[in-house]
């Protein structure tokens, strides 16, 4: 399916330039424009995947202006054209949050490799918000579920509380250990601890939660799991609230 690419450039052998080195990477320039109104127009009208935004354009208003108009109205990426490439000029134009720039005069694949990395750079970040919004949705309505869901790669992978061994600190990252995989996500312990609120969960370590369901033994303050030989520590600021959630005969 062809992207579709609204181009908005007010000189004429530009706009046209860009239509045809476009044209030619396989893109389908659905609209052009040569000032902020009428782009604002055809982006509404054609709802294109990106639009190309000349910053400085006839008219009383500027590219900026108009693209931070149709990002309000459209959640597409945009891409400046610009012949001004002083910090004043991208400075404002970072307002417009766009998603490249593109520098004149310029070659065909500087339009080729904006283009790309902008849409990529876009399919990325409507994943992430169809993810944080699945998320979202799953907390407003969990009404005490027995399950959690861990990213791995782009996939979320459902783990049931009872299958959820311990989880342990790495650095910058944070391993979730169930029976049969470990999977390593970007979180924070703190973080970790406040998603497992079940009772079950407690923190025995600066660097360990442990599942108090699936403890196997406690030996000179190490904690060995259900079918595992590694054995977690038990801090020593955590070991007055470990005793107190075991019944110990």
């Amino acid at each position: 399916m062809a992207i579709n690419i609204l181009v908005t450039e007010d000189e004429s052998i530009v706009r046209k330039d860009i239509e045809r080195c476009l044209d030619k990477l396989g893109y389908n320039v659905v609209a052009t424009a040569d000032n902020g109104e009428k782009a604002i127009e055809l982006a509404l009208k054609h709802k294109p995947d990106l639009a190309l935004m000349d910053i400085m354009i006839k008219g009383d208003m500027t590219g900026i202006a108009a693209a931070e108009e149709i990002k309000r109205n459209l959640d597409i990426p945009v891409v400046f054209l610009t012949a001004y490439a002083d910090e004043n000029t991208l400075s404002q134009a970072k307002l417009a949050e766009p998603h490249g720039y593109i520098l004149k005069p310029f070659k065909e694949v500087d339009i080729q490799t904006a283009v790309e990395m902008a849409l990529h750079k876009h399919s990325k970040e409507m994943e992430l918000k169809t993810e944080a919004d699945f998320l979202r949705s799953l907390a407003e309505h969990k009404d005490d579920a027995e399950v959690i869901f861990v990213k791995n790669r782009s996939r979320l992978m459902r783990v049931k509380h009872e299958d959820l061994l311990f989880v342990e600190a790495l650095k910058d990252y944070v391993v979730v250990h169930t029976r049969e995989e470990s999977y390593t996500i970007h979180s924070t312990m703190k973080e970790v601890e406040r998603k497992l609120s079940d009772r079950r969960f407690i923190r025995v370590h600066r660097s360990f939660i442990v599942n108090l369901h699936a403890i196997d033994s406690i030996k000179y303050a190490n904690i060995r799991m259900e079918g595992m030989e590694k054995e977690i520590p038990v801090g020593g600021s955590y070991k007055d609230l470990l005793a107190s959630r075991i019944n110990l005969l």
